[in-house]
C-alpha cells in the first residue's frame, strides 16, 4: 500500500503558488477548455482565428494574446480544406502555428505524440483538438467513466505541462434554460474540463452568435458576435449588472420598475407593495422572500430596503438612494 503525501493547511495557505498562465487574457488559461455549438455553427472558423491570434502574440478581439508555438488538431478536416481557411482568415500566418489533420486516438497513443510535440516546440502552449469526438474511440464502458477518462487524460497533459488544451465539442440537439447543460455527452466531459464555451442563440441567417463562459479561473462572462466573412466579430460583451439582473426574480425587478417611477420614497406591508406592483405570478410569502434575497441587488441601484415590525405588523421601506 502506498502511503498518502498531506500537507498541512496552514503550509499550503502561505505557499507562492502561481495562477495558471493565461493564453488569451480573460477568456483562456492553461488546463483543458471545451469550446461547443451545433455542427457547422463556426466553432472552428473561432478556433482557428484564437490560433493564428495567439502564435503571433495579436489581440483576439480585444483580448491580449501571448505569443508561443500552437498546435492545431484539424482531424475532421484535409489540408485543402484547412488552406482554404487560412486563406479566408489571413494573408500571411506565423511558423509557430503547426497543423496536422491526422493523430492518434486518446485510448491509443495521442498524449505520446502531443508529448514528443511538446518536447520538439518547448514554447507550445496552446492545443486545439477539432473535434474531441474524432480523438476518441467507441467504448463499451461506462459512458460517464468512458467521458471522464479521456477528458482526463487530456487535463493531466495539460496540467503537466502548462499548456492550454482546448477541445472542439458538439452540442446536444434538445436545448435548456442553461447552456452549459447542451453540451453533448455526460457530466463527466464538463466535469473534468477546467473552462467551458459555448456558442448558442445562433442566427445564422443574422450570422449572430452568443458565446458564454465559464470556468474554475474564468469569470462567467457572455459575448455577443457576429460572422462577418467568415470571422467571428465582437460586439459587445454583456455588462456584469446585466448578468446580475438574469438572476434576479422577475418580481424584484418589477419592485424596482415600480421605485424608479415614484418622485418619493415607499412605505406599507408587503401585502400593499404586492397589489400595488400589480403581481400575480408568485405568492405574498415568497414575494417577500425574494425581496430580503435581493436587498443587495436593490441598494446597488439606488434603493434602500428595510423591514420593520410594529404593533400593525411587519412594514417595508424602500428610500430612493440616488438622489
Amino acid at each position: 500500500m502506498r502511503k498518502l503525501e498531506t500537507v498541512d493547511a496552514q503550509w499550503l495557505i502561505q505557499q507562492p503558488f502561481t495562477s495558471p498562465a493565461w493564453v488569451i487574457e480573460d477568456l483562456l488559461t492553461a488546463g483543458l477548455s471545451l469550446l461547443v455549438g451545433s455542427p457547422k455553427s463556426g466553432k472552428s472558423w473561432m478556433a482557428l482565428k484564437m490560433a493564428l491570434c495567439v502564435s503571433t502574440g495579436t489581440p483576439f478581439w480585444d483580448l491580449e494574446t501571448h505569443e508561443c508555438d500552437v498546435l492545431y488538431l484539424c482531424l475532421e478536416d484535409t489540408k485543402s480544406r484547412v488552406q482554404q481557411r487560412l486563406w479566408k482568415l489571413t494573408d500571411e500566418a506565423s511558423p509557430r502555428l503547426h497543423i496536422a489533420t491526422a493523430a492518434d486516438k486518446i485510448t491509443g497513443d495521442l498524449i505520446p505524440q502531443l508529448q514528443d510535440f511538446a518536447e520538439e516546440h518547448p514554447d507550445t502552449r496552446m492545443v486545439i483538438v477539432d473535434t474531441l469526438q474524432m480523438a476518441r474511440k467507441a467504448s463499451g464502458d461506462n459512458a460517464y467513466a468512458a467521458d471522464y477518462s479521456d477528458m482526463n487524460a487530456l487535463k493531466r497533459f495539460a496540467d503537466e505541462r502548462g499548456i492550454a488544451v482546448l477541445c472542439i465539442h458538439h452540442s446536444r440537439k434538445m436545448g435548456d434554460s442553461d447552456v452549459f447543460n447542451t453540451v453533448s455527452g455526460t457530466n463527466g466531459i464538463t466535469g473534468a474540463a477546467d473552462c467551458t464555451m459555448v456558442l448558442s442563440n445562433l442566427n445564422r441567417s443574422a450570422h449572430r452568435a452568443t458565446l458564454s463562459v465559464t470556468g474554475r479561473d474564468v469569470e462567467f462572462q457572455e459575448y455577443k458576435i457576429r460572422m462577418n466573412d467568415c470571422v467571428w466579430e465582437l460586439i459587445e460583451k454583456t455588462s456584469r449588472e446585466e448578468l446580475e439582473e438574469r438572476e434576479v426574480p422577475d418580481d424584484v425587478l418589477r419592485v424596482l420598475d415600480f421605485m424608479m417611477t415614484r418622485p418619493i420614497d415607499w412605505q406599507g406591508t408587503t401585502t400593499e407593495l404586492y397589489t400595488q406592483v400589480g403581481l400575480e405570478t408568485v405568492s405574498v410569502p415568497a414575494f417577500g422572500k425574494h425581496l430580503a434575497q435581493n436587498r443587495d441587488f436593490l441598494e446597488d441601484r439606488g434603493i434602500a430596503f428595510e423591514r420593520t415590525r410594529t404593533r400593525e405588523g411587519s412594514i417595508i421601506s424602500l428610500c430612493r438612494t440616488d438622489g
